[in-house]
Parts: C-alpha cells; sequence; structure tokens
C-alpha cells in the first residue's frame, strides 16, 4: 500500500510540475481605424501552430512549453506584426493593434475605408471580400446616413450623392426601382446588373434583366455601385454593377429586435420589423415587411409584402456559410397614363380603372466562404429564383377611350439558377502587394410568356379566357451562360497600379413558340390575321478586356482612369409582344461597345469628400426606339431597332463638405455639411444610314442633372434639405416633341425639394419629412406599355412619419 500511495504521489507531482511548465498566450487584436470584419491569424513557426481569433478580435492558443517564441499577427490587408514572447507564466496576456495596409506602406491601399465622416457615400476597398475594385469608378451608399422616407424607397434621396443619373418614378410607393446613367435607359434598372448580396435578382440576367423586386431600403445596409467597367466580373452590362448589401445580425447580441412603423400622404401604411442577432456559431438576420396604400391618383392602390432571411454558420475558423431567402409578393392597381392635354389640366386623374399589375418573386442562396490562409480566400455562390409577373389591362392608346371589351394580360414566368465561383489571392513583390482574382459562372435561365385575353371587369382576374389556346403568343425562352474571368493588381510602386482583366463568355439563348400577327382597321375591324411560328437560337462567344490605372498620392489626392469593352444581348420581349402603341424589329442585333473614364477622388480628412471625372460609353447597333407610321392605318407607333452607334460623353462630379470642422472644430459633435452633384452629358447617334437619327440626341439622356444639399446635424439629431434638378430630354431617338398618344414626346425639365428631419433618443428614433415640398407638377417618364401607356405623373406634396423602436 505505501509504496502504490508514493508511486500516486509521483504520478500526481511530476504530471503538476510538466503542467506548470506550460502557458497560454491570449489577448485581442485590434485596429487604430475600425474593428476587421475578418478573421485574425496567429502563427507560431517554433511550434508549427497556427490559431484563429473570433470575429471580435479575441484569441488564445493551446498550452505551450514555457520558452521565448516568436507569434506573427497578420490578417488580409493589415501590415503582419511580429512580437517575441516569453512564457513564463499560465497566462501571458499580450495584445496588438494592427496597422491598415496602404500605399505608403506596401503599395495597394487594401483595407476598408472609415466610416463615412462626410455624408453618406463613399468608395468600396480596392479589394472587398473577393471582389477587386482598382482603377475603378465606383460609390458605397450607407444607407442608415441617408435622409428622406426609406418606406418607399426614395431613390431621389437616396441616391442623392450619386451623379449622372436619370431616376424614374413609376410609383408612388418605390415598388420598382428604376434608374439609368449615361445615357441608359432607366427601365427597371435594365441596364445594370443587379445584385443582393453579390447574386442576381434581376427577371433573366440574359434575356431579360429586368428587376421587379427590390429590397426594402430598411433591411439594406449598403449599396454598391461600379460603372460600366464592372462587366469584367459581374458579366456584360454597360452600366455596370448595382449590388444591395443587407444588414447582419448584431455580434454583439444573442437578440435584437427592431419595428418601425411610417404613415403618409395618399393612406400609406409601412410596417417593417427587424430581428438579428448571433449565438455561438449562428449569426441570423430577419425582416418582414407589410405596404400599403392608395397613392395620388384614382385607381392606384398597392398591397406589399415582402420578407427576407439570412442564417451564417462558422463551421471553424477558416470555413463558414450561409443561406439566404427572400419573398416579395404585391398587388398594384394601376391607373395609366395621361395624354399632353390631360397632364397640363387635371395631373391628378385617372382614365384606366382596369388595369392590374401582380408579382410573385422568391430568391434563394447558398454561399460558401474559406480562407485558405490570410492572402488567400474562396466564394462559391448558388443562387436560383422562381418568380411571375402578371400584367392586365388595356393597352390602347391613352388617347382613345376603354372599350370595355376584354384586357389583355400578359403572363412572365421565371426560373433560373446558376453559380459563382471566385479566389482571390494577394501576394507581395519587392514589398508591394499584388492581388488577383479569379472566376467562374454558369447560369441556366427559363422564362415562359404568355398574352392572350382576359375577362372585361375592373377586378384583378389574372385568368386567361382560353388558358389552353391564348390568344397573342405563347414563348418559351431558355438560356445558358458560362463564363471565365480573371483580373490582376500589379502594383509598379507605393502609388501607382495597373489592374488589367479579361472575360470569355459563352452566350447561349433560344426563342420557342409562336405569335399572332393581326391587323386591324380604323374601326377595330380585323383585316389580316395570321399565326407565326418562331424558334430562333442564337449562340455566341467572344472575349472582352479592360484596364483600370491608379495613381494614389495619398488619401486627399487619387487619380484612376480605366477602358473595358463591354456587351449587351437583346432581350426577351425584344423578340415579340402584341401592343399597338409598340413594334419590334425582327432582325435585332446585340450589342457592343465599350466604357471609359477618367477621374480624381478624395478624402481630406472628416471635412471633404470628392469624386470628379470623365466619361465615355460608345454603343456600337444601339438598340433604341423610333416613331414609324402605320402605311395602312396611319396611326403611329413606336418601333424598338438597332438605331445606329451612339457615343455618350460628359463631366460628372460630387463634392460633398462639413463646413463646421473644416473652418471650426474638426472634433466637434456639430456637423454642418453640403454636397453639390452635377453631370453635364452630351448623347449623340452617330454614323446612321438613316437620316432621321444622324446626330439625334439620344433617348432618355438629360444633358444637365445636379443635386444640392444641406445636412445639420448634433449628436442625436439632424435636419436635412435637398434640392433636384433634371433638364429636359427625349423619349425617342428621333426626338419627337409631342405625339397625340403621349407614348413619345419631350420630358420637360424639372426641380424638386425634399426635406427631412431625424432624431434618437434611447431605444426610440423618429423620423419625418416633406417630399416635394414647393409641390412641382412634373413627370418623369412616358410609357410605352403598362403602367401607361402614356405619361406617369409624379407624387406632389407629400409627407411621412416615422417611429422606430429597437429593442
Amino acid at each position: 500500500m505505501n509504496r502504490f500511495l508514493f508511486f500516486n504521489i509521483l504520478f500526481f507531482y511530476s504530471f503538476v510540475s510538466f503542467s506548470q511548465n506550460k502557458g497560454v498566450v491570449l489577448g485581442k487584436i485590434t485596429t487604430k481605424s475600425k474593428s476587421i470584419e475578418d478573421k485574425k491569424v496567429i502563427s507560431i513557426p517554433a511550434i508549427n501552430k497556427t490559431y484563429y481569433s473570433d470575429a471580435k478580435g479575441n484569441y488564445q492558443t493551446d498550452s505551450i512549453p514555457f520558452g521565448s517564441y516568436e507569434i506573427t499577427f497578420h490578417t488580409l490587408g493589415f501590415k503582419a506584426q511580429k512580437a517575441t514572447i516569453t512564457i513564463n507564466n499560465s497566462r501571458i496576456k499580450h495584445n496588438v493593434s494592427l496597422i491598415e495596409l496602404a500605399y505608403e506602406i506596401d503599395g495597394v491601399d487594401i483595407t476598408e475605408k472609415k466610416k463615412d465622416l462626410v455624408g453618406p457615400t463613399n468608395r468600396m476597398r480596392p479589394i472587398e471580400g473577393v471582389l477587386i475594385s482598382q482603377g475603378k469608378k465606383n460609390e458605397v451608399i450607407s444607407v442608415e446616413e441617408t435622409g428622406g422616407n426609406k418606406a418607399i424607397n426614395q431613390g431621389r434621396q437616396i441616391y442623392a450623392q450619386i451623379p449622372g443619373l436619370n431616376i424614374w418614378e413609376s410609383d408612388g410607393a418605390g415598388i420598382q426601382l428604376g434608374i439609368g446613367g449615361r445615357g441608359l435607359n432607366p427601365s427597371r434598372t435594365s441596364n445594370y446588373n443587379t445584385r443582393q448580396n453579390g447574386y442576381d435578382i434581376s427577371a433573366d440576367a440574359l434575356g431579360y434583366p429586368e428587376t421587379y423586386y427590390t429590397p426594402p431600403t430598411e433591411a439594406v445596409q449598403k449599396i454598391q455601385l461600379i460603372r460600366g467597367a464592372a462587366a469584367l466580373q459581374f458579366g456584360t452590362q454597360f452600366g455596370g454593377l448595382l449590388n444591395f448589401v443587407l444588414k447582419t445580425g448584431n455580434e454583439e447580441k444573442q437578440l435584437e429586435a427592431a419595428i418601425r412603423q411610417t404613415v403618409g400622404s395618399f393612406g400609406l401604411s409601412n410596417t417593417f420589423l427587424e430581428v438579428g442577432g448571433s449565438k455561438k456559431r449562428w449569426n441570423y438576420y430577419a425582416y418582414g415587411q407589410y405596404k400599403t396604400g392608395n397613392d395620388f391618383r384614382p385607381n392606384s392602390e398597392f398591397d406589399v409584402y415582402a420578407a427576407g432571411l439570412n442564417a451564417q454558420y462558422q463551421f471553424n475558423e477558416k470555413t463558414s456559410a450561409n443561406i439566404e431567402f427572400t419573398k416579395m409578393n404585391y398587388l398594384a392597381h394601376q391607373p395609366g397614363g395621361l395624354t399632353d392635354l390631360q397632364f397640363n389640366t387635371t395631373p391628378d386623374t385617372s382614365y384606366r380603372t382596369r388595369n392590374w399589375f401582380k408579382v410573385d418573386w422568391n430568391l434563394a442562396a447558398l454561399q460558401f466562404n474559406h480562407e485558405f490562409s490570410s492572402t488567400t480566400r474562396l466564394n462559391s455562390r448558388f443562387f436560383g429564383l422562381i418568380a411571375n409577373r402578371k400584367a392586365l389591362g388595356v393597352l390602347e392608346q391613352i388617347n382613345r377611350v376603354d372599350p370595355l371589351t376584354e384586357r389583355d394580360y400578359i403572363l412572365g414566368e421565371f426560373m433560373n439558377f446558376g453559380n459563382e465561383t471566385r479566389l482571390l489571392k494577394t501576394y507581395s513583390v519587392k514589398d508591394q502587394i499584388w492581388a488577383f482574382v479569379a472566376g467562374a459562372r454558369y447560369y441556366k435561365g427559363y422564362n415562359h410568356s404568355l398574352q392572350g385575353y382576359a375577362d372585361s371587369t375592373d377586378q384583378p382576374h389574372f385568368e386567361y379566357l382560353n388558358p389552353n389556346y391564348v390568344e397573342g403568343s405563347d414563348y418559351e425562352f431558355p438560356s445558358q451562360n458560362i463564363s471565365v474571368f480573371v483580373e490582376h493588381i500589379f502594383a509598379l510602386s507605393k502609388h501607382f497600379s495597373i489592374t488589367p482583366g479579361v472575360r470569355f463568355e459563352s452566350i447561349n439563348t433560344n426563342a420557342n413558340g409562336w405569335y399572332r400577327n393581326t391587323v386591324r382597321d380604323l374601326a377595330g375591324n380585323i383585316v389580316f390575321d395570321e399565326q407565326v411560328i418562331d424558334n430562333q437560337t442564337n449562340n455566341r462567344s467572344f472575349l472582352i478586356g479592360g484596364i483600370g490605372l491608379n495613381y494614389k498620392q495619398n488619401d486627399s489626392l487619387e487619380f484612376y482612369a480605366n477602358a473595358s469593352q463591354n456587351y449587351r444581348s437583346i432581350n426577351f420581349t425584344d423578340m415579340q409582344i402584341q401592343n399597338p402603341n409598340f413594334r419590334i424589329d425582327p432582325n435585332l442585333e446585340d450589342e457592343k461597345g465599350y466604357n471609359f473614364d477618367l477621374g480624381a477622388r478624395g478624402l481630406i480628412g472628416n471635412k471633404v469628400n470628392y469624386d470628379i471625372s470623365l466619361f465615355l460609353l460608345a454603343y456600337n447597333n444601339r438598340i433604341g426606339t423610333a416613331i414609324k407610321t402605320d402605311p395602312l392605318l396611319f396611326n403611329v407607333y413606336q418601333y424598338r431597332t438597332n438605331i445606329s452607334k451612339s457615343l455618350t460623353k460628359g463631366v460628372e462630379g460630387m463634392v460633398a463638405v462639413d463646413w463646421w470642422k473644416l473652418l471650426i472644430n474638426d472634433t466637434s459633435k456639430l456637423s454642418v455639411r453640403t454636397f453639390v452633384n452635377t453631370a453635364l452629358t452630351d448623347a449623340r447617334y452617330i454614323n446612321s444610314l438613316e437620316p432621321a437619327y444622324e446626330n439625334k440626341k439620344v433617348e432618355l439622356v438629360p444633358a444637365f442633372t445636379f443635386k444640392t444639399g444641406l445636412r445639420v446635424g448634433y449628436t442625436n439629431i439632424s435636419t436635412q434639405i435637398q434640392y433636384s434638378y433634371t433638364s429636359e430630354h427625349f423619349s425617342d431617338a428621333t426626338n419627337t416633341l409631342q405625339q397625340a398618344n403621349a407614348v413619345n414626346g419631350l420630358i420637360p425639365a424639372y426641380s424638386i425639394v425634399d426635406w427631412s428631419i431625424k432624431y434618437k433618443w434611447k431605444r426610440l428614433q423618429l423620423e419625418t419629412g416633406i417630399n416635394n415640398l414647393t409641390n412641382s407638377i412634373y413627370f418623369t417618364r412616358r410609357a410605352t406599355a403598362y403602367p401607361g401607356p402614356g405619361i406617369i405623373p409624379s407624387p406632389p406634396r407629400n409627407y411621412f412619419l416615422t417611429l422606430q423602436v429597437k429593442i
């Protein structure tokens, strides 16, 4: 027994002695600017060990034998720090503050900018996740910092500091976003590669890139916009990339919730609820929205339901995955368009009682992220869409009374899925940081389009009278796209970098179906009728390239330039549709061209933010609309065809200044900010074979846009006022001044004043404001079909009041 006890005591003493010769190193890794979203890496080469911090920067090693060790702390975008640490105790605490990589240090600035200090608009990091924006014209909007009525997605205020945009206002609820820039059609933002959290949200990215769904602004954290050079990484759209980054859960709390209730003019009521948080390896965010109202014209009531869920799971320090679901469903009564005379006399009138529009949008995405090391990361995202849009009503020209006969019913069903995988690698060459991103994309889409007759009532009965044989057309549009791309940042000095890139596209689009060709006389009698079978296949493969140049003297002065080839395929809607106001050239061809930017930008402390640039956008075979007259019936209609080459050139500028910080006290809690945003644009058709188009102005391009605003804020209260001006412009390529049916003609210049105020107190936030303060009577678009046809008046003076409670 004594011998057994002796050996147990000896074993216990040896174990304790051995344990006491080990210790752990723990602490927190921070930066001098703001927290890093990426996890940080702790490397100890002597024992071949690597550790990772949590998302907040806290770290702790395993038990390590006593001794001195060289430990390296690093993460992507920050200079690695080495420290010799002696472990002579069971717990050694060592905190680290990492220094951002910048031109002055290591060649390429790949760090995140400080939180926006001079207004809601800033710029992207040259490397943002697995995206390269070096040398490109880009902007980032911090939605929380914007003013105005977020319940109706007020684009005029949200995008206030983005120069050169033409924003359509199709309804008072902000259901659909319509923005165009640099001579591009704003219709449902179809000239942008529109995404949510990096994946497609449009009906069909290739053949029908119209965006019927817009994320609720209250659920959006930031909006990223890269101009035309984005084609190399995201696909061929002349406008570039528009990406809505949704909110994520609060990493500091297991549960955080907020509810926002907005009321406003014309019966507006918007309820928005969000919840989010983090627990163990999970981070989650979910929202729900219900919006209803009547708008300012008769026959314009709407009901909108939207919901979203994003859940992320951290498998380990290197690997995570998140799954997302988004649902939007709305029904809108559409009051139709107006003629010029009707608009000038009674703009709040409706002459269509039977038009309805219904959308059901369902998105899903699954993303995987893996960090091989602090310099190499992979993102792979799977995404899919199941959706439909239903348009029901009377498409007859608005200068004719509603015949009260059967209504046109157009149904579009969309199903698509795809995958996009990107690899980002950074490395050092002669003390400069170089980086490249390479990726591949597979996309498969399917669109089924039907047009026929529905009943003659004024109710939203979305049913065909003859569902087995519709009267107008029946088409299937399958499509497939495979693409690969690469872009590389070559930092040739601590100030100058070159970023070339190439993209290979293989596109297959098909149109299989039939349409009915019906000709009526002036009395409405059918004089000719035939069914046309139509089967088209279009395969094309091509390579596009581009290059960006960047010279950064310091944070206050940076020059950039880029040139990029571009391409846009014809839309499914360009194949065939029955519309008395609209006809389509059966020999339409895809559009090709290029974008060019040259500019200077910078941040002067927290006082001045500016970006001024020249741009050029060139189209070959630009698709546009011209005015034709039927030789038999003598009725006027829009003809969509390849007009000719077009050239859009101009200058854009935005300057924001915090005058109090600039002139009085740069550490004060008081802020007095102004901004000026302007664009001068000249867009014309050139080298046209048709004299009617030569040197004519490109449609939907204001020659001059101007916005300016003043914001005064102190701690938790702020107020702002904004003035917006858009010059006159045309709606067709022949520059028609006016037509009886109002589908084509001049869009007169208009100016708008908006005011808002916001106050925060503990868990409460109160927002109110008046849009169109001076009660301007104006319109932004002439519609060829729904929600028209004709002039679509914009809302008169209206107010909103929002109360937010955070739990």
